[in-house]
């Protein structure tokens, strides 16, 4: 009789440890999955603040050569005039 509870106790510590286990694979698995999320979360951030940066600079040179064509342009007017 000790002999069987001694065995079923066994064998209930082996399936707590598995499950353990278990447990501790799903939390890294998970981990991993937020680690990956939050990476790819980042580039995305990144690449949009680039884009942004970029067509701030496309803005900025749109506008300069937008300045010198209306600039040119009067200056030709007065020339015409003179």
């Amino acid at each position: 009789m000790v002999c069987e509870a001694r065995k079923k106790s066994k064998a209930r510590e082996k399936v707590r440890k598995k499950d353990k286990a278990s447990k501790q694979a799903r939390k890294e698995e998970r981990e991993r999955k937020v680690k990956k999320r939050k990476k790819k979360k980042k580039k995305k951030r990144k690449k949009k603040e680039k884009r942004k940066e970029k067509e701030k600079k496309r803005k900025r040179k749109r506008k300069r050569k937008r300045k010198r064509k209306i600039k040119r342009k009067k200056v030709k007017e007065k020339q015409k005039i003179k």
